[in-house]
């Protein structure tokens, strides 16, 4: 994999983090805001993706075939439904390819991974209907899961 020179050093700090996290929510019932950063290790390190470096317009990851991948995580407790959750903007005006949805546990550690591909998106996104589909490009996660497919663990 050759997604970052010391994938071994970011998985150290990325553990830290994830600790830290899991403490500040436990005593403020509010969450820390590293969901992103370790949803794109995660994916990273499980698909084999070589990430983008920060801030790149579009897209957080290449796999083998070049293609561009946006990446959104959600943190969501194994015993919270899924329904009503939505996820983070997606830009249609910017280059990526495809989008992976890395859903992770309360503890930050990967449950599945789904990949849509910008044809289904861009339908799902300009479909009449919701404002927060249509003007803020959010889709709810139960629709991305129904017009993408489970990437890992492999279905």
């Amino acid at each position: 994999m050759t997604c970052h020179p010391d994938m071994e050093c970011i998985a150290g700090l990325l553990e830290q983090a994830r600790r830290i996290a899991i403490d500040y929510y436990r005593l403020t019932g509010k969450p820390l805001g590293i969901t992103g950063e370790v949803g794109e290790y995660e994916a990273a390190r499980l698909l084999g993706l070589d990430l983008a470096v920060a801030r790149e317009a579009g897209y957080d990851a290449t796999d083998r075939a070049g293609r561009r991948l946006q990446i959104k995580a959600r943190s969501i407790p194994r015993t919270k439904k899924l329904t009503g959750q939505r996820l983070g903007s997606i830009d249609l005006a910017k280059p990526w390819d495809a989008v992976l949805l890395v859903l992770m546990d309360e503890l930050f550690e990967p449950v599945m991974i789904f990949e849509a591909d910008r044809a289904a998106i861009e339908a799902a996104l300009l479909r009449p209907g919701s404002k927060a589909r249509n003007e803020r490009g959010a889709l709810a996660i139960t629709k991305f899961r129904s017009i993408g497919r489970q990437v890992w663990p492999a279905p």
